[in-house]
């Protein structure tokens, strides 16, 4: 198994993520906070994040919440993305304020 790890910019959290689970699920199944979840399918758009650093695979996501353009530039949903190197992200999607809220530093978001 081939793990990456992936840092979250406005929480400073890391975890490692098998290359074969999404982003959402590698936070996921090691208890740690930082990346909103939804409804873990791409149909919500709780998750979207963007890609600041590394490189990823993707699956479908609902346009609805993720234009051709935001996808180029590296803004996805973390519920429909796979890392293949290490990954340094940040959080966009609806709940991106409450992330923020919960630093005992202030941060630009």
């Amino acid at each position: 198994m081939i793990y990456h790890t992936v840092v979250i910019e406005e929480t400073g959290e890391s975890y490692r993520c098998a290359q074969n689970e999404s982003l959402l699920v590698g936070m996921e199944r090691l208890g740690k906070k930082g990346i909103p979840v939804g409804c873990r399918g791409g149909g919500c758009g709780v998750c979207k994040i963007e890609v600041t650093s590394g490189s990823f695979s993707k699956k479908v996501m609902s346009r609805a919440y993720v234009t051709a353009e935001e996808e180029a530039a590296g803004q996805v949903l973390a519920c429909r993305v796979f890392p293949t190197s290490d990954i340094r992200l940040r959080v966009l999607g609806k709940m991106s304020k409450n992330v923020c809220k919960t630093q005992l530093v202030v941060v630009s978001c």
